[in-house]
């Protein structure tokens, strides 16, 4: 199966579209190596897949017949992501909300201020 495929399968990405898009980009892996969305992937192989800033890394058990339910996608990969990947995921979120709050718009003159004042 090819892995753009097999990624909207297993429920990696919403689009098979999307898949692609991934592949193209070279944010998709298998065995370390960068693949094209017309690779085909073969069960026991190590895919890595980078999405949202996070590199998600699992092992091909099997390889479905069409796209499975979430309930079913642990038959077909074992995930081996390690919890490094999600720890730094949570400082990033911590890291981006430190200056303003979301929502906040753009700083003001005050805040502009505020920050000359404090470089010099």
């Amino acid at each position: 199966m090819r892995i753009d495929k097999y990624l909207w399968c297993i429920r990696y990405f919403k689009t098979r579209n999307i898949a692609t898009e991934a592949c193209k980009k070279g944010h998709v892996k298998i065995n370390g190596d960068h693949v094209k969305p017309s690779k085909l992937v073969f069960n026991g192989e190590e895919v890595t897949v980078r999405k949202n800033q996070i590199n998600y890394k699992f092992k091909v058990l099997d390889i479905p017949a069409n796209r499975v339910g979430a309930k079913l996608v642990d038959l077909y990969r074992k995930d081996l992501t390690p919890e490094s990947e999600f720890e730094k995921f949570e400082l990033l979120k911590y890291s981006k909300d430190y200056y303003r709050k979301k929502g906040m718009g753009r700083p003001t003159k005050k805040d502009r201020r505020d920050l000359d004042g404090f470089q010099e």
